[in-house]
């Protein structure tokens, strides 16, 4: 079973006809969602050569696994299965065959430096902006799309109902030094979510990862919370019983804040500050009076 998603990859690529680089395809497929698409199928964040989807490269090697995508070490193409069945169940094909013949002589440098301008965004953390970018008023435009937050906070963040780019991208505009994932287990079925792909997704947009496991709550405890009471009364035991305790783990984040000057996230699952834990470790800083550390909950 395919996601929606995958057959956007299939269809591509088949109406590209033909073996295509991995850079030029990833670069095609963001115009392609961020133009001809209501509703993206792929997020992507700034990364070394523009925009990039971690998601379409998890997708990616499920289509090898199916055997329907192959690639070496430059190429992406469709094998026999896959272009049976990206004909077979073809997504948008005519919007498809118009994005690819109105971009059909636009590959390489030429493509990616289009996209810069653009979205100069996307830009703001490659390694190839003076190759592609000549003008200087071009690379200004990316340089002042750089997110210019600075100086110590503290914030807060759930990946509930979040993609692994739109999450990456909260914590890049909120500009955001330093991870910190105060679940007990980082565990997740969800893509991306846990820590091993997490740890490394962050690394790679300049974002430092940290896991404070003591800080969490074991999972036994969090089983059959319906209202917010159910919460409140869970947190209310965390913080008188559990929290004075780890004087450690809340020294950590003391010194990222204070002697570090870290803009420090606190994260876990779920989308409402109120019905996770990471709120109750916020409150320690906030009650110091320190008004860098009153929480902003992304």
């Amino acid at each position: 079973m395919l996601f929606e998603r995958q057959r956007v990859i299939l269809t591509l690529l088949n109406a590209l006809d033909g073996p295509i680089g991995r850079l030029d395809f990833q670069k095609l497929l963001f115009l392609y969602t961020k133009e001809y698409e209501e509703r993206p199928s792929y997020e992507f964040v700034p990364y070394r050569f523009g925009g990039f989807s971690f998601t379409s490269y998890a997708d990616k090697r499920r289509l090898i696994e199916a055997g329907l995508l192959e690639e070496d070490e430059q190429h992406w193409q469709l094998t026999k299965a896959g272009r049976q069945e990206a004909m077979r169940r073809p997504v948008s094909r005519e919007r498809v065959t118009r994005f690819c013949r109105q971009h059909a002589g636009l590959r390489g440098d030429a493509l990616i430096a289009q996209i810069y301008r653009r979205y100069p965004y996307y830009a703001t953390r490659s390694e190839i902006v003076d190759k592609v970018l000549p003008d200087a008023e071009s690379r200004r435009r990316v340089a002042e799309a750089v997110v210019g937050r600075v100086g110590p906070a503290l914030l807060t963040i759930g990946y509930e109902g979040k993609c692994l780019e739109g999450y990456l991208n909260q914590l890049l505009q909120a500009g955001v030094t330093l991870l910190c994932d105060v679940r007990r287990n980082p565990l997740s079925r969800k893509y991306g979510f846990s820590k091993f792909t997490l740890s490394k997704t962050c690394e790679g947009v300049g974002i430092q990862y940290e896991h404070l496991p003591e800080l969490g709550i074991d999972s036994d405890k969090r089983r059959h919370l319906e209202t917010q009471q159910d919460y409140d009364a869970l947190f209310s035991v965390y913080e008188r019983e559990y929290l004075p305790g780890q004087h450690a783990a809340l020294d950590r984040i003391r010194r990222w804040l204070l002697d570090d000057q870290q803009r420090v996230a606190l994260t876990c699952f779920e989308e409402l500050p109120q019905q996770c834990h990471r709120h109750c470790v916020a409150k320690v800083f906030e009650r110091s009076g320190d008004r860098r550390f009153r929480p902003i909950h992304l």
